[in-house]
């Protein structure tokens, strides 16, 4: 199992940073992932900015030269691990802006005609580890669940993604929010899962 890590936070003494480290951990220890591979979108440097004008089509971006060392990543990965805070409710908008990019019309999805696309990302995995302030059933009760609806219907389904794994962790400013325990978690969770059952 091939595993890409997405890794966006722009402070590497952060909480963020320790669950990566977690992943990466785990990962090592598991005969299942046979590579790991690591983007780091802050330290990458990489431009959020869409631009689109008469010599720069949204069309074209299946295609963009400067995208396509990303593309590859994505296309190369079995599992694809997003590692990111949530603030104002929803990903950062480095995140955001690398997904606006690279889940582009011809590379993540084909247009049919129909209701909903065809999925070009078929038979891969994602999971998505986040961590906020506020308590972890705020976006659940408050926000509508609107981050994992955002994540997996408006993303990852609509690209052909379909195994979907959420670790939401909340109160991570206090000092009560049992940090090392959900390190834990997840860094038993890389150690032990394969691509059957990921």
């Amino acid at each position: 199992m091939k595993t890409l890590v997405i890794y966006t936070h722009p402070n590497h003494q952060s909480l963020s940073y320790a669950f990566l480290k977690k992943v990466i951990q785990g990962s090592n220890e598991n005969p299942h992932i046979t590579e790991i591979k690591v983007l780091d979108l802050y330290e990458e440097e990489f431009n959020p900015v869409l631009v689109f004008n008469e010599k720069k089509r949204r069309r074209d971006m299946k295609s963009e030269p400067q995208l396509a060392k990303y593309r590859e990543q994505i296309i190369w990965a079995d599992k694809i691990v997003f590692v990111y805070p949530i603030w104002w409710g929803r990903p950062p908008a480095m995140l955001l802006g690398y997904i606006d990019q690279m889940f582009a019309s011809g590379f993540a999805y084909k247009d049919t005609g129909g209701l909903l696309p065809e999925g070009l990302l078929k038979g891969k995995s994602v999971v998505c580890i986040s961590t906020m302030k506020g308590p972890a059933l705020y976006p659940l009760f408050w926000l509508n669940n609107a981050h994992k609806v955002l994540m997996r219907k408006a993303l990852f389904n609509y690209v052909g993604i379909k195994k979907v794994k959420f670790f939401e962790f909340g109160n991570m400013e206090s000092p009560k929010g049992k940090q090392d325990e959900k390190l834990n978690r997840i860094y038993r969770y890389f150690k032990s899962i394969n691509l059957q059952y990921s």
